[in-house]
């Protein structure tokens, strides 16, 4: 095991968040080798950490699922609007995992989560392939068509974000591959394929050219796609898909 930051380990290797590892920490309830400790340490091989006495063990399986998220639902544990999350529609078992990258609510399509927060960070800063089906209102022009190919910056980017972004520039890499599919009545249909999961990044894209997105559904994740999976049900990653992610986790050095 590498080192690592103490709140980090916790969340790693246990049901609490980084923040509720903080607050345990502050707490002093957290012990490396015997002795309390009140401050953000790194917590190396050989050590042994306990919380309010119980030995924390290293988490050596995970589990990942896919779901197939429907429009309407919230990627969040909780809403104080009550509003419909996704945890709504999952099994209890399921309830402390993490989500993979978020899709906002107006979004469907392709989730990936799992029980271990490590492999979920890696995979959401990771370059992997996310393929998206769009419909958005109006035509693309060659001014789009060249902006997709090659990329650009945009010093607001905040048509299609969210009212409340703190995010106002961004920088949008090329599309690894975009296809029109057709348009009829003031809509175009596109199937896309991008590299990167930033914050409603394909809203913000399309929105900078005044083009709104009515749909958007994302359908595979590199080699994770929806497949036959029905809207709002799930499935465990099968073996092949696990091998796939075990190569990506070695070839990153990512430890779990």
């Amino acid at each position: 095991m590498q080192k690592m930051r103490l709140n980090k380990f916790i969340s790693h290797n246990t049901n609490y968040s980084r923040r509720e590892a903080d607050e345990l920490i502050k707490e002093g309830k957290v012990s490396i080798n015997g002795r309390v400790v009140s401050d953000f340490v790194e917590v190396g091989e050989g050590d042994k950490v306990r919380i309010s006495g119980r030995f924390v063990k290293l988490k050596k399986d995970f589990t990942v699922i896919i779901y197939n998220k429907q429009k309407g639902e919230l990627v969040t544990k909780k809403d104080d609007r009550g509003r419909k999350t996704i945890y709504d529609n999952l099994p209890d078992g399921f309830s402390k995992f993490v989500s993979i990258g978020r899709l906002d609510y107006a979004s469907e399509g392709l989730l990936l989560l799992t029980d271990a927060p490590a492999i979920a960070t890696a995979l959401m800063e990771s370059d992997i392939e996310r393929m998206y089906y769009l419909k958005v209102k109006g035509e693309i022009t060659e001014e789009v068509i060249a902006a997709m190919r090659e990329g650009f910056f945009a010093s607001d980017a905040t048509k299609g974000a969210h009212a409340k972004t703190q995010i106002k520039s961004m920088e949008f890499k090329p599309f690894l591959a975009y296809s029109i599919l057709g348009s009829s009545g003031g809509y175009t249909k596109l199937k896309v394929i991008i590299n990167e999961g930033k914050n409603r990044e394909l809203r913000r894209f399309f929105g900078y050219f005044d083009l709104e997105v009515m749909d958007l559904k994302r359908v595979s994740f590199g080699r994770v796609d929806l497949g036959m999976l029905k809207d709002g049900k799930w499935r465990y990653l099968e073996p092949n898909e696990y091998e796939d992610l075990r190569d990506f986790l070695k070839q990153n050095k990512v430890y779990y």
